[in-house]
């Protein structure tokens, strides 16, 4: 059994994967459209080309989403996506880029657990945990 997290957009699946692709260096799968399929008629008709399914992987793991009719879209809540990082470096980078035009709930910081720690909201309204142990960095102790 494999358990992937499936995210659920307001009309920007497409901008967040292609986003994700970018920023987490995962590679994109194919993305299926609404129009041409028995779920066209559940989407506005502006929505055709909407994303009616889509994936990523990350290493080991698969991110899926869609595009969801707006009178079916709920903003996301009660969870969080989770990155485990060893490079303080990239844990600056990514901290950086998931902010950009979201919000920050916790600045980037040491904390007693970990070499940086932050918790924001992406532009795309999804909630990312940033920790590093920062056990790749030469100036670790």
């Amino acid at each position: 059994m494999q358990m992937s997290p499936y995210l659920n957009f307001k009309g920007e699946c497409e901008a967040a994967f292609k986003f994700y692709e970018q920023c987490l260096g995962a590679t994109l799968g194919p993305v299926f459209r609404y129009e041409g399929t028995s779920f066209a008629d559940q989407v506005p008709a502006d929505w055709k080309d909407k994303v009616m399914h889509a994936s990523l992987t990350l290493g080991g793991q698969v991110l899926m989403g869609a595009d969801i009719a707006p009178e079916r879209y709920e903003e996301p809540k009660g969870f969080s996506l989770s990155l485990q990082l060893n490079d303080v470096a990239e844990a600056e980078r990514l901290f950086a880029q998931l902010s950009m035009n979201g919000r920050i709930l916790t600045p980037l910081e040491k904390t007693f657990w970990a070499e940086r720690f932050a918790v924001v909201v992406d532009r795309f309204g999804i909630t990312w945990l940033i920790n590093c142990d920062g056990s790749n960095d030469s100036g670790h102790s």
